[in-house]
């Protein structure tokens, strides 16, 4: 009969520990709604309302980029086709409507390379409008696309109601959805995501610079998007990178650019500062072998079938309980890959998580004569 087992593994064995998320908190925002996240493991370091619905103002753009960066992959789309300026782009999203333009004219053939341009740099509501018209026919219904891929990418706290975010009661989106939208563009994206880096951009022989306080204040830092409404205040979503380590920080309901630029710049630098990522476990390593009855051979060893590297908080790496927990023996057949049992990953603090631990090899079952042969072994002898 199987019985379950626990085992305590030596730290040697590991390079850190591991955590899912952090309930101390050591510092505090300004920001009405924040999220701090690390690139690579998509944990959240610092979160306040982060899965509220909330105006977005023009950080929302980043699905707009999306969705053409998509197309433009998948070759639907070329960075030379062009686009035409409507009269309703124009009165929309240009200088008259009084938001951000890139100062379109009606008739105008804009390329596409251009308007990605315009709206990334710029901010331009008449960019987004052209694009979303030209694509789907108004921009309604390609705010219904945008809905769509939302769905899509498990944004689950985002709906869409144009494509620029200007005020509209249905447009909402919550900071940790624009953070993972980030890391989307940038992970997906690699060949484009150079353009949100880009500090201006000259159009009808007007130059704008970079709304993103941080491509000016921060040498690590190369993108994302600004945003800002009456209701929606002062926002960023923003990325910068540090040797391998990337984060990602949204926040909104700023006072002013200069308190943007500033809780921005506090919350990234004490990311980089108070976490890093550890090798947790290494793919392949063996955790421990498990007896097989009736098997073709007497064990089998365990493995963690892929790296784990979790983010953590640099004082407390040592402040961990790892445990092996499995069922001994198991039943023959076993499957190469076949889950055998789990790591139990405990920290003072986080939430637990589970590693799980797989069969490094296919052991088949024994044949009549020798599970005859075992049982009678069993009879005299006991379990082993």
């Amino acid at each position: 009969m199987n019985s379950r087992f626990k085992m305590s593994l030596n730290a040697a064995l590991l390079s850190g520990v591991m955590l899912f998320s952090f309930s101390a908190q050591a510092i505090e925002s300004k920001a009405r709604n924040v999220i701090l996240m690390d690139y690579d493991t998509g944990q959240a370091l610092y979160a306040k309302e982060a899965d509220k619905k909330i105006p977005p103002a023009s950080m929302s753009k980043l699905m707009t980029v999306y969705i053409l960066f998509e197309k433009l992959t998948d070759g639907s789309l070329s960075l030379d086709d062009t686009f035409t300026v409507s009269e309703n782009a124009w009165r929309k999203g240009g200088a008259a409507s009084g938001g951000s333009t890139m100062f379109l004219s009606i008739g105008d053939k804009v390329r596409v390379e251009d308007l990605l341009k315009g709206i990334i740099i710029q901010s331009g509501n008449d960019a987004c409008i052209v694009a979303a018209e030209n694509l789907s026919g108004s921009e309604e219904d390609f705010a219904e696309e945008m809905n769509k891929k939302a769905r899509e990418l498990g944004l689950n706290n985002s709906t869409f109601a144009n494509a620029t975010g200007l005020p509209h009661p249905d447009h909402r989106m919550s900071v940790e959805d624009l953070a993972k939208l980030a890391r989307l563009l940038i992970s997906r994206f690699p060949q484009y995501y150079h353009l949100f880096s880009q500090k201006e951009f000259v159009y009808h022989n007007i130059r704008q610079g970079n709304r993103n306080p941080l491509l000016y204040s921060m040498p690590s830092a190369d993108g994302l998007k600004t945003g800002h409404t009456e209701e929606a205040g002062y926002c960023l979503t923003a990325s910068a990178k540090r040797g391998d380590r990337r984060l990602i920080g949204v926040m909104t309901g700023l006072n002013s650019n200069k308190e943007r630029s500033e809780e921005a710049d506090k919350i990234m630098n004490w990311g980089f500062r108070e976490f890093d990522n550890y090798a947790i476990v290494k793919k392949d390593t063996k955790i421990a072998s498990v007896p097989v009855w009736f098997g073709q051979k007497d064990t089998v060893d365990m493995i963690v079938p892929e790296d784990v590297v979790r983010t953590v908080q640099k004082n407390r790496r040592n402040e961990v309980k790892l445990t092996a927990v499995y069922d001994k023996p198991v039943k023959a057949p076993v499957k190469q890959g076949q889950q055998l049992g789990f790591i139990r990953a405990e920290i003072p603090g986080s939430e637990e998580l589970g590693i799980p631990l797989v069969a490094a090899e296919t052991v088949e079952k024994v044949g009549f004569w020798g599970r005859v042969s075992r049982n009678f072994k069993y009879l005299l002898f006991g379990a082993e």
